[in-house]
């Protein structure tokens, strides 16, 4: 379960209930919402959510921020980095295996290839101070432009980092005459996470859990819906797509 959005209004202690109620293993707890697993948290807090995710049964995945690296201004970029460097010692902290950060645009300003090749150049050192921490980085595959999955493997050409992969987004912008094979392989051999979406859509879903699988991918799939729920009926939701999920990765 990613947090955004249908748990966004949960706190930790309803995400806890409602992930063992559904029988799901793993979130990503998305910055700004009510769990509270941010930065400013204190050394005790973190150690109090690394063992009740433990005691639990529950896997801190990820950390979904919104640290970004496209801005024409450096100094902006640079902040960034140092906020990612805070997220990476916090899923340390807490025992998440990896932070999500993401591209948002191609500044107009700038020639394309140019915000591209600084993207990846900003990931590289994220990557680096995440290899320190034993924390991965991984590039959601997001934006306009930057989700082109030729665009999204030309950033990761350009990061060149091992700790450095790409969280799988599930995007309209995959699907090329109703295939997602063409971008999948774009793509495969970064593919560290997935976010996945509204599986009642028309996106090809069966596809991709085959590709998925095809490749040996080892690690979760993540519920990523926009629509905020109650606990009570988030339970019911959750457990409705983990039905739909089950029966579209056979």
């Amino acid at each position: 379960l990613v947090t955004y959005n249908v748990a966004r209004d949960w706190d930790l202690d309803s995400i806890l209930k409602v992930c063992k109620d559904v029988g799901l293993d793993g979130v990503e707890f998305r910055t700004t919402h009510r769990h509270g697993v941010e930065p400013s948290m204190a050394a005790a807090e973190r150690a109090e959510v690394r063992k009740r995710c433990t005691d639990a049964g529950l896997k801190q995945w990820s950390l979904g921020t919104v640290c970004e690296f496209h801005a024409p201004d450096r100094a902006i970029v640079q902040k960034n980095i140092e906020t990612c460097k805070d997220f990476i010692v916090l899923a340390e902290d807490i025992g998440a295996r990896g932070v999500k950060v993401r591209p948002n645009a191609l500044p107009k300003e700038v020639p394309a290839e140019r915000t591209l090749e600084q993207i990846g150049k900003a990931l590289a050192t994220c990557g680096s101070i995440g290899a320190d921490h034993g924390v991965e980085i991984w590039m959601e595959v997001h934006g306009t432009g930057t989700s082109l999955p030729a665009n999204a493997r030309k950033i990761m050409d350009y990061c060149g980092h091992p700790n450095v992969g790409v969280t799988w987004n599930s995007n309209p912008t995959d699907v090329q005459d109703g295939s997602v094979r063409q971008s999948f392989e774009i793509l495969r051999p970064f593919i560290c996470c997935c976010h996945i979406t509204d599986l009642w859509s028309e996106y090809p879903w069966r596809e991709l859990f085959g590709l998925l699988r095809d490749a040996s991918y080892d690690r979760f799939t993540l519920c990523e819906v926009g629509a905020a729920l109650p606990p009570e009926a988030g339970v019911l939701f959750l457990r409705c797509y983990k039905g739909l999920w089950r029966e579209l990765q056979r």
